[in-house]
């Protein structure tokens, strides 16, 4: 399953969007959750939960699908050949 993250800030740390996409239930499950799943930011093993995410980082979660991180601002933006 592939899915966009929308986010309104310039970043996202790792531990907020696994809570942000429903993965976890808490922010404290975090460190067990990145401790006993593979994570790849950007087809990287990633296990820090203060990692920050930026808009055009890609997450993929074996189980869970992938995740495109977009900023809220890009989102709402018209796109040059539709003007």
């Amino acid at each position: 399953m592939k899915k966009t993250i929308l986010i309104n800030s310039e970043f996202i740390t790792l531990g907020q969007f696994l809570k942000h996409a429903d993965i976890i239930s808490s922010g404290g499950m975090a460190k067990w959750y990145l401790a006993e799943h593979t994570i790849l930011l950007d087809n990287e093993p990633e296990n820090r939960r203060g990692k920050k995410l930026y808009p055009g980082s890609v997450i993929e979660i074996p189980g869970e699908g992938t995740f495109f991180i977009q900023s809220v601002e890009s989102n709402n933006q018209i796109p040059e050949d539709e003007l």
